[in-house]
């Protein structure tokens, strides 16, 4: 809609807003009236119409089997849409359209903001259906013709009160008409049942809303007055109600064709279920980081005691084993406690990574810069876990093998993830140091060492991915890890 509005009208962009403001609430209109709406808005030179959005009625058949949305119409071709441009009323004149042998009622309503009229819907009705209205129906299409004269004198949308209709109730969800006491004139048979839920044991008809919902919710003490006025439709609101385990969400809308309120539409949703699911999520998702939290509390737990026990031993060989345990330890328990803070099982690893080098970083036995190039970016839990693994034995042993005391030098961490965006890509580590480089003919495929056993296990095995070190090429020194991995996308559908 912006573009066309855009290339095709001299519309400004607080016009365009109001227009967005109609179409988020249109889906209303189009049920309530058994009828397609589309949007003409007069071109920039004021010779054609141009349509600039279109809503199909989920109560009815539709008239429009194509998208109108695009359509150029020259003036004069739709005399109703001159008339109610022109004169800024509802037209209703004219007999019924024939289109592939289907008669169709044409309307137009003048679409008016301060004074201005800025387009016109038409409205268009599927007549081949038609048969003697039943009380709801009479009443959707009065309630819908109480709208249509809202928006001819610009009284609807309201202002400020765009709504989500993917979460807002619909007409078919249940609704109810109040007069302007707040009495209930009509309750479809699914707004009844959905104050059934709450308790209600008689009909709704006669009955003041607004002191009927506020018996059934729990008493609040001076919110019940704040409800009473709200469910009696006296201002455009949202709310939700609970009572005797029932939950419904209640939308309402004054009614007022002629400035002056004469009723309210009431639209309601049993969401009983909804709410109960997503209490058990939210109870699921705390228990899980709940457990992180445990987890990671354990492993610090187990880290200080390898730390207690390495300070008593006479080995030096023995002290540095635990040592190394503890910074193993002190990797996973990283991932949890990152975990036990996010809603789901993926972590943004750069973070975890940072931690990961500055914990190894301390071991260092000379002055050298360990820093972190490119992004990890969100990982599953069962990737993090295992890479933070190998990331601090791979970086253990470059500090401690590549320098000798007091020695200067680098250490780079370069992650690159390719097609982040896509269901699965590839994660490119590489880890190089500056320093003495590899012995002559050493093998890390084949090496006895426990950390490169450790990371081969763990690549090849748990992730799926692949290990390689090497030395730099010349004229540098020093030596390469490469770690290429398979991982999720960032955004999985």
């Amino acid at each position: 809609m912006n573009d066309l509005v855009r290339q095709h009208t001299a519309l400004s962009e607080s016009d365009l807003e109001w227009l967005h403001l109609l179409v988020s609430e249109w889906q209303l209109l189009s049920d309530l009236s058994f009828a397609d709406l589309v949007l003409w808005v007069p071109t920039l030179d004021g010779t054609r119409y141009v349509s600039v959005a279109q809503m199909r009625p989920n109560t009815g058949p539709t008239s429009y089997q194509d998208d109108m949305v695009g359509h150029l119409v020259p003036r004069g071709r739709r005399p109703l849409l001159d008339a109610a441009l022109d004169e800024g009323r509802i037209v209703r004149e004219g007999d019924p359209e024939w289109r592939e042998e289907v008669p169709v009622r044409v309307e137009s309503i003048p679409v008016r903001r301060e004074g201005r009229v800025l387009g016109v819907i038409a409205r268009n009705t599927n007549l081949l259906t038609v048969r003697t209205p039943s009380r709801l129906e009479l009443t959707y299409l009065q309630s819908a013709s109480d709208l249509a004269q809202m928006i001819a004198a610009g009284s609807f949308p309201f202002p400020g009160q765009q709504v989500d209709m993917d979460a807002s109730p619909r007409v078919g969800d249940g609704l109810i008409r109040l007069d302007a006491d707040g009495v209930v004139q009509y309750a479809s048979p699914n707004g009844l049942s959905a104050y059934h839920r709450l308790g209600l044991a008689s009909d709704l008809v006669g009955h003041h809303l607004g002191q009927t919902t506020a018996e059934l919710a729990p008493a609040r003490g001076p919110v019940d007055e704040a409800l009473v006025k709200l469910a009696s439709g006296y201002a455009p609101r949202e709310t939700e109600v609970e009572g005797y385990g029932g939950v419904i969400q209640l939308r309402v809308i004054p009614l007022k064709p002629k400035g002056v309120r004469i009723g309210s539409l009431v639209l309601l949703r049993d969401v009983t279920e909804l709410r109960r699911r997503e209490r058990e999520l939210i109870t699921k998702d705390a228990t899980i980081r709940e457990i992180h939290h445990r987890v990671k509390n354990n492993l610090q737990t187990v880290a200080a005691l390898l730390r207690l026990q390495a300070r008593r031993m006479d080995s030096e060989g023995g002290r540095e084993a635990l040592n190394e345990a503890v910074r193993r330890v002190g990797s996973i328990a990283i991932v949890h406690e990152t975990l036990s803070q996010n809603l789901d099982e993926r972590v943004e690893f750069d973070e975890i990574a940072d931690r990961v080098i500055a914990m190894v970083a301390e071991i260092s036995p000379g002055k050298v810069d360990c820093r972190r190039t490119g992004r990890f970016g969100i990982l599953d839990a069962e990737v993090a876990t295992p890479l933070s693994m190998v990331l601090t034995e791979v970086l253990q042993n470059a500090l401690e093998h590549a320098f000798a005391q007091g020695e200067r030098g680098s250490v780079e961490v370069a992650a690159v993830r390719a097609d982040q965006r896509a269901e699965t890509s590839r994660l490119l580590i590489t880890v190089q140091d500056d320093g003495r480089g590899l012995p002559e003919g050493f093998d890390p495929q084949r090496a006895g060492n426990l950390g490169l056993q450790i990371v081969r296990t763990l690549v090849e095995g748990e992730l799926g991915g692949t290990f390689d070190m090497l030395p730099v090429p010349a004229p540098g020194r020093g030596t390469r890890v490469v770690l290429d991995i398979p991982v999720q996308g960032e955004k999985r559908k």
